[in-house]
């Protein structure tokens, strides 16, 4: 089955999880991506430790499974040149350098425009490529202080900053990335025009506080920390401590509440003019439910729940109506969700090797069109000859820029 990027041909010149994640997105959907990396270094993915030493470690591979390794020193004029040449043939070229870096060997947007005036030129950083701190390095748990993330995680009454347990602004931009060059390529096809995009670490967290971010830009608008509140509000949507764990509950609307009310035998709450605002809970066009007195209608549904269990609970709950979770470590719901009766996840399996690299796939699911099979990722400079030899370079021309040391 012909896959969605069959024939897209793309220059990755990225390296850790943001732009290789973007590049992914577009290998598994059959685009031919070469991945430039440092001679006998290579991405820093790459050094991960495992039990048996190897340069293509789980992390590495989940990253760059599907794509070829083209190892070569950029900073050399013959390296430089090398990636120019290589321009010339592909649709899309990424990199996730401190703006300026690539500029110095002539690899920016505009010396790339001037050879293949059709090319998608995508540029990932911390800060964007303008103004003061467009130099600085940037990380996910930093951006995630700078930006506000860390306020507003974390206990609800501590003020200390909490950062997002996994790097969750790194994912984000990988996907935006994933996300304007398929956008791209579209206009690319249509109209044969190129462009130059540009996304950030820092531009990835304001999506992901969205509606936060839209709050306060329009009416100086702030929000508390939430802790496990939903964001709604509604006193019934929280995590409570049960006799064998923890429960999630998103009772947002007054429907959603009379119900799980009526599940935990406290219907009374539902007309107390003490515990909630009773003109917006009976109002004709529902919206969320809102306390008068948050405390007290918390306290009356823990003391319930303390006395039930969480599973029991989630079952309960949801067969009523109302979204319920029982909280689960990562490693608990992935055995859950693997046997496929409860959930349907499209696990992804790649057999790199002798070790088989399980994923959870590319996050949707296509009717007509799946991911590759039967991929691996590269070890270092695999396909660095079969590379050179498709801009036209001969074994002899190869050989000799291998023992300059340009190649590994």
């Amino acid at each position: 089955m012909a896959q969605l990027f069959e024939g897209v041909r793309v220059i990755d010149m990225s390296h850790v999880i943001a732009g290789p994640l973007t590049s992914l997105y577009l290998a598994q959907l059959g685009a031919e991506v070469y991945k430039i990396e440092k001679p006998e270094i290579g991405d820093v993915m790459r050094a991960n430790k495992e039990l048996i030493p190897t340069d293509t470690p789980t992390g590495f591979c989940a990253l760059n499974a599907g794509k070829k390794s083209l190892s070569i020193d950029i900073r050399t004029e013959e390296g430089a040149n090398i990636i120019r040449s290589l321009a010339k043939e592909c649709d899309v070229f990424i990199e996730n350098f401190r703006p300026g870096v690539v500029k110095k060997y002539g690899l920016d947007y505009e010396s790339i425009k001037k050879i293949n005036p059709k090319i998608i030129y995508c540029s990932i950083s911390g800060y964007g490529q303008k103004g003061l701190w467009s130099s600085r390095g940037g990380y996910d748990q930093v951006i995630q202080a700078l930006t506000g993330m860390m306020m507003m995680s974390g206990p609800e009454n501590d003020s200390d900053p909490t950062k997002v347990g996994f790097p969750v602004i790194d994912v984000a931009v990988g996907m935006l990335g994933a996300l304007s060059i398929a956008s791209a390529l579209y206009r690319q096809e249509k109209d044969g025009v190129g462009q130059h995009i540009e996304t950030s670490l820092v531009q990835a967290s304001l999506m992901l506080m969205y509606p936060y971010t839209t709050d306060y830009l329009t009416d100086k608008k702030t929000h508390k920390r939430l802790g496990n509140k939903g964001y709604s509000g509604s006193p019934a949507s929280d995590a409570f401590r049960c006799k064998d764990g923890w429960i999630s509950t998103a009772a947002n609307t007054p429907t959603q509440f009379k119900k799980m009310m009526n599940v935990l035998g406290l219907e009374s709450i539902c007309s107390d003019p003490n515990a909630l605002d009773l003109d917006a809970f009976n109002a004709v066009n529902e919206g969320f439910v809102v306390a008068k007195d948050p405390s007290l209608v918390k306290e009356k549904i823990q003391s319930v729940l303390l006395t039930k269990s969480a599973f029991q609970m989630e079952i309960e709950l949801n067969s009523v109506g109302v979204p319920a979770a029982k909280v689960r470590t990562l490693g608990e719901f992935l055995e859950e969700a693997s046997s496929g009766v409860n959930i349907n996840i499209p696990l992804h399996e790649i057999k790199n090797n002798n070790k088989l690299i399980k994923t959870s796939g590319l996050g949707f699911i296509l009717e007509e069109h799946t991911q590759k099979q039967e991929i691996k990722a590269p070890k270092l400079g695999e396909h660095t000859a079969e590379i050179l030899q498709k801009i036209g370079l001969t074994n002899e021309q190869i050989e000799g820029i291998i023992k300059a040391g340009i190649l590994k």
